[in-house]
């Protein structure tokens, strides 16, 4: 059996050097074969971004691909998955609605880690519209993480559009996924075929 790819898809202003990917990357390194890693930087335009990621998994299309999807990156994460075949995706405080929550962040904006400065569009809006997927064909293929006092997104959303899907619903934390390494272990065995999920101790709500 080969090695999967693993491929972490980041949110929205958000970049390769988010401490979730890097954690991830860190796991890896330190517990070398259990996968290869990428982290692409996604442009800020939705056709893009999703282009930028098929091209990779059709560079890979002969092996078995993980995605982890935070925010945005789930929601792009479950449109891939949907159209290709070998992937699997574990999705973080994933964005179910995007076009919602990102209407009323129109005009300027600027990337959190990279500084890049644009403007969002109504263009913008369309294009994350026309990746919507109304239903998920098989939910063997999901495992989503939520935790509930995510302040950006409400995590019912995901909870209902997965409700078949594996999940593991951790009351407390925040949208960045407070404690996240601790989770890890539960991806690289989802990835391998198996839920293995650990107990959702309560976590106090983020003040950061």
């Amino acid at each position: 059996m080969s090695r999967p790819l693993f491929i972490y898809v980041h949110g929205f202003n958000s970049s390769p050097e988010s401490i979730k990917a890097t954690l991830f990357g860190d796991y890896l390194r330190v517990h070398s074969g259990i996968g290869d890693y990428e982290v692409p930087r996604l442009s800020h335009w939705p056709a893009k971004a999703v282009q930028q990621l098929e091209n990779l998994i059709e560079k890979n299309k002969n092996r078995d691909i993980v995605l982890i999807g935070s925010s945005l990156g789930g929601y792009y994460s479950v449109w891939l998955t949907e159209h290709f075949a070998q992937c699997r995706t574990v999705l973080v405080n994933p964005a179910i609605y995007p076009d919602r929550i990102l209407e009323s962040w129109l005009g300027e904006s600027e990337n959190l880690y990279t500084h890049e400065r644009y403007t969002l569009t109504p263009q913008h809006l369309e294009q994350l519209k026309a990746l919507a997927v109304p239903r998920l064909k098989d939910t063997s293929r999901y495992l989503l993480l939520v935790q509930t006092a995510d302040d950006t997104l409400d995590y019912r959303e995901a909870v209902d559009f997965l409700a078949a899907a594996a999940q593991f619903i951790q009351p407390g934390g925040s949208h960045g996924f407070d404690q996240f390494e601790d989770l890890i272990p539960a991806i690289i065995q989802f990835a391998q075929g198996q839920v293995e999920l650990p107990e959702a101790i309560p976590l106090p709500p983020s003040t950061a």
